[in-house]
């Protein structure tokens, strides 16, 4: 196929240089030391103080990451090798089965950077999340109708991210027909997806084999904070006889509500309200429950928010551990990436300290398989989950 429009060239920094060698596909504006002489340039050629060709890259001339690494080769992509790195990522995903929703290309984790695809049973769901991706987004397109024949494809990118690289933000149906709610299938769980309106991509999928897997430790009175549209709920609802699930959202509590009602599940009371505030007010009454389930969203955007982030996770953990019985299970996640994994079990176990409990760790969990980590790119792994016995 032919070869894309590529006439512009960028020059990076030693430091530049060596972050490439390791591994990492983002080099920032400061290490750029000489741009490409179009600002609007999608592809730039790569290279070092000597000129020696490093590979090609995506260009984003307002973005603090000024260029995303797309290949190490000296020969320039095309589109052809474009559409083969999509449909190499969608074969690594496996055949799905009918109404799954996996995520099929995970940007820089595929080798794709900053484009994402989500697949909810035939509907797609695509974000070209820098603006050299979003100037190739007709071929992304052509390639997925092409590979996976979808009914239809939603762009949802309404995101903070574009705002960063100078870009509008838009969502809508690209081409095809989406309906107004896709039903996907989870474990046996059924969930009505709103992927044009919902969170992220409309659902997360992040913490699918999270959600199954704490499935089987799941049992009496369960309690699932931060419930968002009931996914955690109503997978404790098949083995525990009464789930209380708790957010602040109210259309979110509704569509969890209809998500029950779809599978017939009728243990589990939705509460609208905060979190801390309803976890304090559990701890005056002396309830106590079985398991616990707390999925916040990112306390910690950025480094500078780190510190309040560390406050919030310890205090729900250590509210969480005295609401439990005995022998408790604790599922427990955070998916700010700023904050690591050996720092969040650390704060963990502060919790356990304070409240005066002991906890083991049954399973220590990340993202699901299909949002691979990247070596040499910590940023592609930002979930970390772990499910705890308190004693």
């Amino acid at each position: 196929m032919e070869p894309f429009d590529i006439r512009c060239e960028a020059s990076i920094s030693a430091a530049g240089v060596r972050r490439i060698r390791q591994g990492h596909l983002w080099i920032y504006a400061s290490d750029v030391v000489r741009g490409p002489a179009e600002r609007s340039a999608a592809i730039v050629r790569v290279t070092d103080a000597k000129n020696a060709c490093l590979g090609y890259a995506f260009h984003s001339a307002a973005s603090q990451i000024r260029l995303r690494l797309l290949t190490r080769d000296e020969a320039a992509p095309t589109q052809g090798w474009l559409r083969a790195g999509i449909e190499a990522s969608i074969k690594r995903r496996g055949t799905l089965e009918p109404g799954e929703a996996r995520r099929l290309i995970f940007g820089e984790a595929d080798l794709l950077p900053s484009i994402i695809v989500d697949r909810y049973a035939d509907c797609l769901v695509l974000q070209t999340l820098s603006r050299g991706a979003d100037q190739l987004k007709q071929f992304i397109v052509e390639a997925l109708n092409d590979i996976v024949k979808p009914v239809g494809i939603v762009e949802r990118n309404d995101i903070k991210a574009r705002t960063l690289e100078g870009m509008e933000q838009k969502r809508g149906v690209i081409c095809g027909s989406v309906p107004e709610a896709v039903e996907i299938d989870e474990g046996g769980i059924r969930f009505l997806v709103d992927i044009s309106g919902g969170q992220k991509t409309g659902f997360f999928l992040d913490q699918r084999e999270n959600r199954i897997a704490a499935r089987a430790f799941a049992s009496g009175r369960a309690l699932d904070c931060f419930t968002n549209t009931g996914a955690f709920a109503l997978h404790f609802a098949r083995n525990c006889p009464q789930v209380i699930a708790v957010d602040t959202s109210a259309p979110s509590l509704e569509q969890a509500a209809a998500n029950a009602r779809l599978n017939g599940i009728e243990n589990v009371e939705f509460r609208e309200g905060n979190v801390f505030d309803v976890l304090r007010g559990l701890e005056r009454a002396e309830e106590q429950f079985d398991t616990i389930c707390l999925d916040p969203p990112a306390f910690a955007k950025n480094r500078a928010t780190l510190a309040a982030a560390r406050g919030g996770y310890k205090e729900i953990n250590l509210r969480a551990m005295k609401l439990l019985r005995p022998e408790g299970v604790l599922v427990t996640s955070s998916c700010s990436y700023h904050l690591s994994e050996a720092d969040f079990y650390g704060l963990i176990a502060e919790a356990a300290n304070d409240a005066k409990r002991y906890v083991q760790a049954i399973e220590r969990r990340a993202q699901a398989g299909d949002h691979p980590v990247l070596a040499g790119m910590r940023e592609t792994h930002y979930l970390k989950c772990f499910i705890l016995r308190v004693m």
